[in-house]
Order: C-alpha cells, then sequence, then structure tokens
C-alpha cells in the first residue's frame, strides 16, 4: 500500500458504491430487507451489509445475489442491508464520514440498549430489525476494514460460533474475542452468545474497505456458508464465487484474544506501521504509546489483529491474541 500525506498509507476508493435504489423497499415490510423461503426446511440464514454505512463492499455483494436472482433450496435466505441512512451518505470524496449517523450500529445489540429510553438513527433501525434477527438461525456479518490487512473471521465469547468460524474454512484467520467495552455487537445479541440456543453468527472483515479483493473474499466466504449448510447448491455457490475449488483445504490458524486496546487519549500512536496478522515474538515488546503510556506485548508470540492506525479516544486501538488449537467440539 502507498503512502498518503503525513505518512500514513493511502486509502484507495476503487470500487463504486451500489445503487440500492431497485432493491431499498424489500419484500418482508421492512427498507432493504429481501427474504426468500424454500419448499424444503432447512436453517434461516441471513447475509447482513452495511451494519457500517461506508463498508460498501458488502452491498455490492448483496445486490450482485439479488441480480442474479439467488434463491436457496432448503430453508430461508435474507439478505439485508443495515444501515441505509449512512450509505445514503456516503460519498468517494469523504469516504469515512458516513460509518454511522449518530453512533456506530454494532454496539447497540444488547437489551439495555434496544430496550433502553436513548434514541438514535442506528437504535431505531436496530429496533426495526430486531424482530427478523430473531428467527435467524446462522447469520453472516459483512465487514471490511479502514487499513488493508489480513482478512479474518470474528467469532464472540461462545465456544460455539468459533467452532463453527473454523470449520468454514475461510478466511484462513479467525479470532476469539468478548467484544467491546463500547457495546454489544450483532454477533453478540441474545441468542447467539447464548450458549445453550443453537444459533450462531459470525463476522468476516474481509480486507479494505473500497478495494475489489474484499468483495471476492465476501463471495467465498458467503458462498462457503451457504453451500455448507445446504442453503444453495454447489453450481449456486460456484456463481457467487467462480474461484471456490481449492479454498478452504489450507489449514486455519486460530486465536485467542488476550487483550483489548482502547485508546485512553487523543495521542495514540503506533511504533511502526503493522499491517495486522504480525506476531511479535517477545513478551514486553513495546508496539504503541498512548500519551505517556506504553503499550506492550503481554505475552510471546504476540497476534496483532485489526491495528487501528488512527484511533479516537474510547475507540479499539488493536487487540492482542494467542494463537492456540481451536475450541473442541
Amino acid at each position: 500500500m502507498s503512502a498518503a500525506a503525513g505518512g500514513w498509507p493511502a486509502q484507495r476508493v476503487e470500487i463504486p458504491a451500489p445503487d440500492l435504489s431497485p432493491w431499498r423497499a424489500g419484500n418482508v415490510g421492512l427498507a432493504g430487507v429481501w427474504s426468500f423461503v424454500a419448499d424444503a426446511p432447512g436453517p434461516h440464514v441471513a447475509l447482513v451489509a452495511l451494519v457500517h454505512g461506508n463498508e460498501i463492499a458488502g452491498a455490492r455483494l448483496l445486490v450482485r445475489l439479488l441480480e442474479c436472482g439467488l434463491r436457496p433450496r432448503a430453508g430461508r435466505l435474507t439478505l439485508a442491508f443495515a444501515n441505509l441512512d449512512a450509505f445514503a451518505r456516503f460519498s468517494a470524496a469523504n469516504p469515512t464520514a458516513s460509518r454511522y449517523v449518530d453512533e456506530d450500529m454494532n454496539r447497540v445489540w444488547s437489551e439495555e440498549a434496544l430496550a433502553g429510553p436513548v434514541d438514535s438513527a442506528e437504535r431505531r433501525r436496530a429496533r426495526a430489525l430486531r424482530p427478523l434477527i430473531d428467527t435467524v438461525d446462522v447469520l453472516l456479518d459483512l465487514h471490511s476494514m479502514l487499513w488493508e490487512g489480513e482478512p479474518l473471521l470474528i467469532a464472540g465469547p461462545a465456544a460455539k460460533a468459533r467452532r463453527f468460524a473454523v470449520g468454514l474454512g475461510t478466511p484462513l484467520l479467525v479470532v476469539g474475542d468478548e467484544g467491546h467495552l463500547g457495546g454489544r455487537r450483532l454477533i453478540d445479541y441474545g441468542p447467539f452468545a447464548d450458549p445453550a440456543s443453537p444459533k450462531v453468527a459470525i463476522l468476516v472483515e474481509a480486507g479494505q474497505h473500497w478495494v475489489p479483493e474484499t468483495e471476492r473474499v465476501m463471495a467465498l466466504t458467503a458462498a462457503r456458508l451457504l453451500h455448507g449448510l445446504g442453503v444453495i447448491d454447489r453450481a449456486a455457490a460456484l456463481l457467487i464465487a467462480p474461484d471456490l475449488p481449492g479454498w478452504g483445504e489450507a489449514p486455519v490458524r486460530y486465536a485467542e484474544v488476550t487483550q483489548t486496546v482502547t485508546a485512553r487519549t487523543s495521542d495514540f500512536a503506533f511504533v511502526q506501521t503493522f499491517r495486522g496478522g504480525e506476531v511479535i515474538a517477545a513478551r514486553n515488546t513495546l508496539i504503541a504509546v498512548d500519551g505517556a503510556e506504553e503499550i506492550r506485548t503481554p505475552h510471546d508470540d504476540c497476534l496483532l489483529v485489526m491495528p487501528s492506525l488512527r484511533t479516537c479516544r474510547g475507540h479499539t486501538a488493536v487487540r492482542l491474541a494467542r494463537l492456540a488449537p481451536p475450541p473442541a467440539s
């Protein structure tokens, strides 16, 4: 990745935002939500894009699936564009400004937030989507990264989600974490996080927001998931991801987050431009400074997960993780 002014990696906008006007009405009484039911029984699987309004690769994938007329052969398939209001503000001239309208939509998925008195564009939309989400058995949340990095799957605290993500086989890195201090993500909502429920949700971080490769990684992940669950046949999977053969045979690395570093000041800075996926060999290695505080690796062989090279106070700066055996079934 080339460097932009000030030494930061350049952020390329190489893909156009999709036209959602033909799809905005939806077909279930919810704007931007399309759901199709097969004659044969099976799970209700949801692919969700635009939880963050500037992460347009996922929306492009869902538009492609709708345009090609993808239908489930078993169960129910839902394609949902989540934060339509934020997406409506997207501009390639200032692509980071449309992440949300009032607050991060991926921090409002707790009972307290959804049932509480606080009002925002994101909470109103989450409350509207909630009855549909309550019917979903398997959810794949399509996300991308501000900075270029290794694609990965994120599974929350539940062992069932971690096992499911490892079994998917792509991307080749799975990270199990405990979530964010700022609030619950969609994948941590209700039954998805309940060990007693069979429902499961995972999140793919498919690459940098606005490059073609990110959409390709999302397509591979979605195709493997839908085909693996029997929702679509192999021909449909290949239509979604023509390069599907040969993926998933390589071993998957699994890592558990040992520390989530949240910026305490507005002066958080890494000591070098980390990409993510780096393994720092020695414990106590300096990786960043947060005002006067030094941020050091808490253990040997410390994996850096999605470092944010420009971090605001109160936001996650990086997750530190340890490679480990996958969770036992």
